[in-house]
């Protein structure tokens, strides 16, 4: 029998038949069409692509999807992996294609490599289709997905995403790290939602649970303080019978952000820098890399002030050279040989740190003992023992296997961490006790002598550099000081090229040994602390001649590293003003950073006008006395100091007010010099204090004298107000002080911006003008903002001179008010100025 078959169906076979591979560009894939090789699918406006790619130089290939139209990295950016724990190793060979309903991953033999898993029925209308949001829909004709990539994300969580968990099926959305910068497998650390808590948590190992957002209050959880950031970010949590879940968009589509779990053990908030074609990180959790479990794995030390920051202790090396080369630590390290056959006389102990917060792993076991070198000779005499640990009286041995099951991560010594000491071969000691023989005693005399003389000699041309240098410092009385190389290294660390030679000669404060500073603060005793900051604890100090002084101990924890430390020493040094707090001296020692300030005896800004008690002693005249001195100390920073200074972290806990209340510009770790009548410059890394960036600085990492104008805008804001601006405000229809003062400007009723403390001590007139210049400093163009030398004439001028203020940055994309954007001269000069009366 003889089948007639119609001319269009056979010319569609036949095209179906030649042509089953789908061709790149599409951002469909239908059935009997596959991707193979460089074959591509990409979302309608090109913001998204999928197909193979192999990371770095790994002989592997994976399906994943990445960034392509906004984001020109190289290599790409990946968001998603399928097949993340099976590669394939041709690309050519291996196929992506829609089987009975569902979308498989085949290899070269045919094998099932990966597939979704979701129907087992044949489907002709199934389709897969990339969306402009990065999710990978499957679904048959209109009907809703049958499966999609946002609700099995990998490392990426992309805005429109969910993460959480299905009560009716008990399956929560989790994203993963990669393994290594090279491999995408799964790693060891992990972010999901704790259901019970109604938080997220990151584990390690899928057991160890290291670090937790907090509960969500309303708007943020409550250990991320970053989430007040909602002017940027829209953050949305469910939670019913059927589901819990936290999602976010972004107010402007034009900013790219993301939000990953990085190998390292760390979320990270991302934004993409097209300025300097970089993602950079907006904030991170937990803050500093020493505080992620296991970073550096069994007998690694953790470090914040080197790089890399995970390294093994005297005696070990890496289990992987491999791994560690690729920033992958958590592997960590092993001994080089082994010391179990050794005599006693040829061991020894070095001393390591682990945080206290890990206490709670290894309080199961141990022996009562008085002292410590009891516990030290019970290890020495257990050929199993690899470490010991003596707290609370009570002696804990450790040997490989415990410690490996730990993963234990070492820290530098602090407060918060208790020592651990590991048994190692004599010869890894830092000196070796080893007696020496004859011969060696003897070359060690000799050598000893003629060392001694020369020595002398440096000694006698240092003594007499020390005396004529110390001819400047006679106000130091009979303080014991002393100059070293410490001090000759340190004039070189600010933007190379940019100082001169005159001023790379050297610093002109003094350095301090480390026992001079534990003298004058008693060892760092907590009657003599002040307070505690970001970058470590304050302490107040007396120096022998009677002057007090705060000392400022930078944490290692802190993520003010040895850059930033150096950075202040020159730069504060260099500036002299009234409304800057004055440099006394500094100091280092091993990983110690430390900076000597004059003693502020009110401390910060921020301790007075947050405080509902406190704020009493700020009247207006007060207030409005430290915003022209901050004014003055910026406009010195950007115009008449020897070098152009842009702060980069102004903000009211850095204003120090003296005993007068006089305000003193502090904290110039993050400051940037920038050269000759140059007013800007790029960063590849954001770094600062939310809410009080510039959007140029936070979204793009260019900063400017504008980005600093911004910041005292938001200042001049608080100091009114006496509210922060990341707070809430007004049951939400206001995302920020900024939109809460804008949305009162519209309204015209400024007034209402003041704080309540001031009701009878304000004058409405400079009131108004200092908030409209607020207005002025913080609007969305930099162009737009005026420069300090115009802020210093503006506070002094009639507010009907004043231009009006356009639409500030940040302001929630929801309007808060149906009026214009912008009020008129005329509007402002209308407005009825009387005498406030008390709330």
């Amino acid at each position: 029998m003889i089948f007639m078959i119609p001319s269009e169906l056979f010319l569609c076979s036949l095209f179906i038949f030649f042509i089953p591979c789908l061709s790149s560009g599409a951002d469909t894939l239908a059935v009997n069409h596959y991707l193979s090789g460089d074959a591509t699918l990409v979302s309608l406006a090109g913001n998204f692509e999928m197909g193979f790619f192999r990371p770095g130089e790994s002989p592997n290939y994976y399906i994943g999807i990445w960034y392509k139209k906004k984001v020109t990295s190289n290599p790409p950016t990946i968001v998603w992996v399928a097949n993340r724990n099976t590669p394939v190793s041709d690309r050519f060979s291996s196929k992506l294609k829609i089987i009975d309903g569902n979308l498989v991953l085949l290899d070269k033999s045919n094998s099932q490599m990966w597939s979704t898993n979701m129907i087992s029925t044949p489907s002709s209308s199934a389709l897969v289709v990339l969306h402009d949001d990065g999710n990978l829909v499957l679904r048959s004709g209109s009907s809703p997905p049958i499966w999609q990539s946002f609700d099995h994300p990998t490392h990426t969580f992309l805005p429109g995403g969910k993460l959480g968990y299905d009560n009716r099926t008990s399956k929560k959305q989790v994203i993963t790290s990669w393994r290594s910068r090279e491999d995408p497998a799964e790693g060891p650390f992990s972010l999901e939602i704790d259901e019970n808590e109604l938080q997220y948590v990151i584990k390690w190992n899928k057991s160890v649970q290291y670090w937790t957002s907090g509960p969500w209050n309303g708007r943020i959880f409550s250990k991320v303080p970053e989430m007040n950031l909602n002017y940027i970010y829209n953050f949305s949590f469910f939670s019913n019978e059927n589901e819990i879940y936290f999602t976010y968009s972004l107010y402007d589509p034009s900013i790219i952000s993301r939000l990953i779990i990085d190998v390292s053990g760390q979320i990270q908030q991302q934004t993409w820098l097209e300025s300097q074609k970089q993602w950079n990180i907006f904030w991170s959790q937990p803050r500093t890399q020493c505080e992620v479990y296991a970073i550096c794995g069994s007998f690694g030390t953790c470090r914040e002030t080197q790089l890399p920051f995970c390294n093994c202790l005297p005696g070990f090396k890496p289990r992987s050279e491999s791994d560690w080369s690729h920033g992958n630590f958590f592997g960590g390290c092993v001994r080089k040989l082994s010391i179990h056959n050794k005599l006693e006389e040829n061991l020894g102990f070095i001393t390591s740190y682990v945080p206290v917060r890990l206490l709670s792993l290894f309080l199961e076991n141990g022996t009562p003992l008085v002292d410590e070198p009891r516990c030290r000779r019970s290890c020495l005499d257990d050929h199993s023992c690899d470490a010991y640990s003596f707290t609370s009286k009570i002696c804990r041995l450790w040997n490989s296997e415990n410690l490996n099951k730990i993963s234990l991560v070492f820290v530098s010594d602090d407060a918060n961490s208790v020592p651990l000491n590991i048994k190692v071969s004599s010869s890894d000691l830092p000196t070796n006790p080893a007696k020496l023989n004859t011969k060696v005693l003897v070359a060690g005399i000799v050598s000893g002598f003629f060392g001694l003389v020369f020595l002398c000699s440096i000694g006698l041309i240092f003594y007499k550099k020390v005396k004529r240098r110390g001819s400047r410092d006679e106000n130091q009385g009979n303080l014991e000081l002393q100059f070293d190389d410490s001090a000759t290294n340190v004039r070189y660390l600010v933007d190379p090229g940019i100082l001169s030679a005159e001023d790379r000669k050297g610093i002109v404060v003094p350095f301090f040994e480390f026992k001079t500073i534990l003298s004058v603060t008693q060892n760092f005793s907590l009657a003599n602390k002040l307070g505690q900051g970001g970058f470590g604890p304050v302490y107040k100090g007396m120096l022998p001649g009677g002057t007090e002084i705060a000392v400022k101990r930078l944490s290692s924890q802190s993520g003010q590293g040895l850059k930033e430390f150096k950075n202040e020493v020159v730069l504060i040094a260099k500036l002299q003003h009234r409304n800057l707090v004055r440099l006394v001296g500094y100091s280092m020692k091993d990983h110690e950073m430390i900076l000597l300030y004059e003693y502020m005896p009110n401390k910060s800004l921020d301790r007075f006008i947050f405080d509902r008690t406190l704020c009493m002693c700020l009247d207006w005249a007060i207030r409005f006395d430290i915003i022209m001195g901050i004014a003055r100390g910026l406009l010195y920073l950007h115009q008449d100091s020897r070098l152009r200074i842009i702060h980069r972290d102004l903000k009211t806990s850095n204003v120090l007010l003296d005993e007068e209340m006089n305000p003193k510009i502090s904290d110039f770790g993050l400051a940037k010099i920038v050269k000759g009548r140059e007013t800007e410059a790029s960063t590849g890394r954001v770094i600062g204090t939310y809410g009080y960036m510039s959007p140029e600085y936070a979204l793009d990492g260019l900063f400017s004298v504008k980005s600093d104008v911004f910041s005292f805008g938001v200042v001049v804001l608080e100091i009114m107000s006496g509210k922060r601006n990341t707070g809430y405000y007004h049951n939400q229809q206001a995302f920020s002080l900024i939109s809460y003062a804008w949305g009162l400007w519209k309204d015209k009723t400024p007034l209402d911006l003041l704080d309540p403390a001031l009701a009878e001590s304000c004058n409405s007139i400079e009131v108004l003008r200092c908030m409209i210049i607020g207005l002025l400093c913080i609007q969305e163009d930099p162009q737009d903002r005026p420069t300090m030398m115009d802020v210093v004439l503006m506070l002094g001028t009639d507010i009907e001179s004043l231009p009006d203020p356009k639409e500030p940055a940040f302001v929630s994309k929801t309007r808060l008010h149906s009026l214009p954007s912008s009020s008129s001269k005329s509007e402002i000069n209308q407005l009825t100025i009387t005498d406030l009366e008390g709330r």
